[in-house]
């Protein structure tokens, strides 16, 4: 197995992305890294394939302007998996960089409308995952998309999560089959009549991370306004807590007996812990680490990679996307 890695795109620079490569290499001796960027920063990787880019993409670069900058190390690296026929490409730059990048270069799979983000959050019920998709790939979808992304996320419970006929449900504004939006009323009659999709119905917001959906299906406007709100809302909820455990010398005794539980849940709160998110629908393992991934986030993000590429996601896809 090969795995490509844009270097430079982290908001952290090339010393944490070659700490997140170190960190993968450790675990996984036997995958070949292929490191993209500037020669001189990685001059110090020693035992890895080296690919030099001169240049990196910046934010607010459209798709036009990204594909152009074929010396940035994000393009060089989606280019270099696709012509060399690797079986995955990561990286923490711009999200809409590596999305246009991503879909152009290496291509959709036949028959997928249209790739999608798709990430694990945390189930505070059960203690696992929940696989939830769109997260922004795109801002609207068609009925017949949101339909794709249900097998989509089925594919990827089983594979990253380990689930057994995942139970996929449609975010919505109640659980009512009436409910939603007019793409999402729609999506909800034509997945009731899919035999390769487990469909329980609508989901609210408020029971994503505590019910027992194993799957939720969601537009991609809908699905990064849900991924922005939960990540402030636990680093707001973290925020209050500290503070409260702050006020005098008896709460921070209270802090003190707590903190194994503490630490337990922010552990299970970090977005290091899930790595990246997949752009599904494209003929490679493409993970998006976040952009502020240290070390530790971004070896992450290659492990992602490492098990949807083990688990043959790309094929399971083109294969079901065969029998459509």
């Amino acid at each position: 197995m090969k795995i490509v890695l844009d270097m430079m795109g982290s908001d952290h620079g090339s010393q944490a992305t070659k700490e997140g490569a170190r960190l993968f290499h450790k675990r996984h001796p036997e995958i070949d890294l292929v490191l993209v960027g500037k020669k001189d920063e990685l001059s110090d990787m020693d035992g890895f394939e080296v690919v030099e880019a001169e240049d990196v993409v910046e934010m607010d670069m459209g798709a036009i302007e990204v594909l152009r900058k074929k010396e940035s190390s994000l393009v060089k690296a989606v280019t270099y998996c696709a012509k060399n026929g690797c079986d995955a490409v990561v990286s923490a730059g711009s999200t809409g960089a590596f999305l246009s990048a991503s879909a152009i270069v290496l291509k959709k799979i036949n028959g997928i409308l249209r790739p999608a983000l798709v990430t694990n959050f945390p189930n505070l019920k059960t203690g696992g995952q929940v696989t939830i998709l769109d997260i922004g790939a795109s801002i609207r979808n068609t009925p017949e998309e949101l339909c794709q992304f249900a097998l989509m996320g089925t594919l990827y419970a089983e594979a990253v999560n380990g689930c057994r006929s995942p139970k996929v449900r449609l975010l919505s504004n109640g659980v009512e089959e009436g409910k939603g939006s007019d793409e999402g009323k729609a999506a909800y009659k034509l997945l009731k009549e899919d035999h390769l999709i487990n469909f329980q119905g609508n989901v609210e917001a408020s029971k994503v991370l505590t019910g027992d959906s194993d799957v939720v299906v969601t537009s991609g406007y809908d699905g990064n306004v849900l991924l922005k709100s939960t990540e402030g809302a636990a680093k707001g909820m973290s925020g209050l807590i500290k503070k409260a455990f702050m006020r005098n010398i008896f709460s921070k005794l209270g802090y003190l007996l707590s903190k194994k539980g503490f630490d337990g849940l922010k552990k299970t709160l970090d977005p290091r812990s899930t790595g990246g998110a997949l752009l599904c629908g494209v003929r490679a393992v493409a993970v998006k680490a976040h952009g502020n991934s240290d070390g530790l986030g971004f070896s992450n993000a290659i492990e992602v990679a490492y098990r949807l590429a083990n688990k043959g996601i790309v094929e399971s896809l083109e294969k079901a996307m065969e029998g459509k």
